[in-house]
């Protein structure tokens, strides 16, 4: 990866950190629809997260989140939330998988912007095992969540 592209790429993750996407009060039980809730700690580094999902009618997903933490666990979550307002269940466990393939490449992988979108960014993180959980820590939560608000579906 060039040194400019990986100065984009930080770029885009501090840009994410100060200006986070879905980072709003938490509904908890007021939420109508299928939904769910996580809340992640990484021991690591004390990054902490508070995350819902919830399923719309037309399949769609909204993403809240709270937390506080370092600034690639906080713009990875901002990320996520900007992803999840675009795509519908299945596209986000498709982004969600390969999203963690990335971060599991240790530094293997380029991250596909088509797939990804801002998320990509990330693929430099993925050289640092002690930031890959910083990074993954909202996912695990909006994957928990995920898990929840698809069995309140079936209920």
């Amino acid at each position: 990866m060039s040194t400019q592209m990986q100065q984009l790429y930080q770029q885009v993750i501090l840009d994410h950190s100060r200006e986070r996407v879905g980072d709003s009060d938490l509904l908890g039980d007021a939420v109508a629809g299928p939904h769910g809730s996580s809340h992640q700690v990484n021991p690591t580094c004390g990054d902490e997260i508070e995350l819902e999902t919830e399923i719309n009618a037309d399949g769609g997903l909204d993403v809240r989140w709270s937390g506080d933490g370092c600034s690639i666990s906080m713009a990875s979550a901002s990320v996520l939330s900007e992803l999840a307002a675009d795509n519908n269940v299945a596209g986000m466990l498709d982004i969600e998988a390969k999203f963690h393939e990335l971060m599991h490449s240790r530094g293997t992988l380029e991250g596909d912007e088509e797939i990804l979108g801002d998320a990509a960014a990330f693929s430099g993180v993925s050289k640092f095992p002690a930031r890959i959980k910083c990074a993954l820590l909202s996912w695990v939560a909006f994957k928990d969540a995920l898990n929840q608000a698809q069995t309140s579906l079936k209920e």
